[in-house]
């Protein structure tokens, strides 16, 4: 395992056991344990442990992964695109799913507002580890779950959040926002908007 790996282990570890633990004695160590978690962090990181530690504990209790949500949307052998505004990079739609939201109408959400295009959810591609498909190292420990969607309204229009919006061929996508979704991620959306009664693929 990778010392992130280690640390984010140790980060949930932490906030799992202050969340249960009543006893002060436990409680400072699971506190110690984060400190320790943080200090490893910021030896391969711009960011001091303090600032680590803060973007990890944003909410208590029991920790879990994170879920993405990425949206596959085709016409022909092109598929729709968005280019992130944080990076200048390519993505299919897609964001963190939403509180109270199902995951179908978090991804319908997520493509309407960064392409303008209405769209529903028709089938769960896959369910990938992020930290298992080559995507950059992050902090979080991450769900991406990749839906093959089919537009039903809408039209070309950028968000806050996105600076363009295009259709690309499958076999010449630009230059991706890998941190979001891979060349092999789409591609294999591909082949499930080709046959739908694949089963969904995970991990």
């Amino acid at each position: 395992m990778s010392v992130l790996d280690l640390s984010r282990r140790l980060l949930a570890l932490s906030q799992t056991g202050l969340h249960f633990s009543q006893e002060e004695y436990d409680r400072e160590r699971y506190r110690e344990m984060g400190e320790i978690a943080g200090q490893l962090l910021a030896l391969e990181s711009q960011q001091s442990p303090e600032q680590l530690r803060a973007a990890w504990m944003v909410e208590d209790g029991y920790s879990t992964p994170k879920v993405d949500v990425r949206g596959a949307v085709f016409r022909g052998d092109q598929v729709l695109m968005v280019k992130e505004r944080v990076d200048g990079k390519w993505t299919l739609p897609g964001g963190w799913a939403d509180v109270n939201d199902t995951p179908s109408r978090a991804v319908e959400k997520e493509i309407e507002q960064e392409s303008g295009f209405t769209a529903r959810a028709v089938k769960l591609a896959a369910v990938f580890d992020r930290n298992k498909h080559n995507h950059p190292k992050f902090l979080y420990h991450v769900w991406k779950m990749f839906f093959i969607c089919e537009i039903t309204g809408g039209d070309f229009r950028t968000s806050y959040e996105t600076t363009d919006v295009k259709f690309f061929p499958v076999e010449q996508l630009p230059e991706l926002s890998t941190g979001r979704t891979t060349e092999a991620q789409i591609k294999r959306a591909y082949v499930h908007h080709l046959d739908r009664s694949l089963p969904t693929e995970f991990d």
